[in-house]
């Protein structure tokens, strides 16, 4: 069972990768003494609550719904921890990182779990981040029991991004394909599908795209559909900036930075486009997210060889998606 309640913490993590950029995607599972599932949440957002935090919150209004618990991270830690009254005694946790022990943006989880007096919290990997790391120490210390490795190996797929983009260039291509495998058509995917996909863009520091798109297809390229904001553009292209139409959309968006070669500093980069984008960039790709809707339609199929191992797979309304590497 330990495996169970562990695959769902990583699977409710992997809705949020890439969006927690530059953070990493943790998940967790809350059960009560007797081992019922109270709450299965995830970090979504840097800067925002933890994943131990939320789940312990969406806990603690299931057990006391008739407390409004506030939304700000540090004031919402502060009040659980003076109002549990005992709530979460023996409670269990399975976290699929080490939860940290340090106060940055957002309180020390490991804190909390003592403060709770949770039973015992199962991890998945842990954390070699020096600041962030000695969670299960201080939980150790404060009598909790704390196993390590379980479903390690996947623990660890789910921190490739950010262990990478840490250091270096982490290179994402997304793509989208009717049900018969077309790539073609200016849009293919539902617009869950384009939210979330408009959600990464808000997060990464540098959107590339190819020249013909965007003669073609004139596009604005930005994440209104979440209401964020838009990122800078690389565009891949033989000719000069000076000679693409200015009137196109994607040149009118304030404070945008245009280049035609990729920052050393930008770290998350996403790729998008299709069939020719592909086969062009795709040995320097880290992961795809590839999105398929539900639609056929009677334009060509992608046909490019490529052996991919699926990370994920979930649903976006009718259409789905997978997360891949080679």
């Amino acid at each position: 069972m330990k495996n169970f309640y562990m695959q769902l913490a990583l699977n409710e993590a992997w809705k949020y990768q890439f969006l927690t950029y530059p953070n990493p995607a943790v998940g967790c599972v809350i059960l009560d003494k007797n081992e019922k599932i109270l709450s299965i949440k995830a970090h979504e957002k840097a800067g925002c609550n933890h994943a131990e935090l939320n789940a312990i919150s969406e806990a603690f209004k299931k057990l006391k719904p008739e407390i409004s618990l506030p939304k700000e991270a540090n004031a919402l830690h502060e009040f659980i921890c003076k109002n549990h009254q005992g709530i979460f005694k023996d409670s269990i946790a399975f976290v699929t990182l080490e939860p940290c022990s340090h106060q940055g943006k957002t309180p020390p989880c490991a804190k909390l779990f003592s403060e709770l007096k949770f039973k015992k919290v199962f991890i998945s990997v842990k954390d070699e981040n020096k600041i962030a790391s000695n969670g299960a120490l201080y939980l150790k210390k404060q009598g909790i029991e704390v196993e390590f490795g379980i479903l390690e190996e996947e623990g660890k797929k789910l921190l490739k991004p950010f262990l990478k983009w840490q250091k270096e260039q982490f290179k994402l291509f997304k793509l989208a394909l009717s049900m018969n495998g077309s790539p073609y058509g200016k849009i293919v995917s539902n617009e869950l599908s384009r939210t979330y996909a408009h959600q990464i863009r808000s997060a990464i520091d540098l959107l590339v795209i190819g020249g013909e798109t965007i003669r073609a297809d004139r596009p604005i390229l930005d994440a209104r559909l979440c209401k964020g904001k838009a990122p800078n553009i690389c565009i891949k292209t033989h000719k000069n900036l000076e000679e693409f139409d200015k009137n196109i959309p994607l040149f009118k968006v304030p404070n945008r930075k245009i280049y035609t070669h990729i920052p050393e500093e930008a770290k998350f980069i996403m790729y998008e486009g299709g069939e020719n984008f592909l086969k062009n960039f795709k040995d320097e790709i880290d992961m795809f997210l590839i999105f398929q809707s539900s639609n056929l339609n009677n334009k060509e199929n992608i046909k490019i060889p490529l052996n991919l191992t699926p990370l994920f797979k979930a649903n976006l309304g009718e259409d789905s998606y997978g997360i891949y590497e080679f």
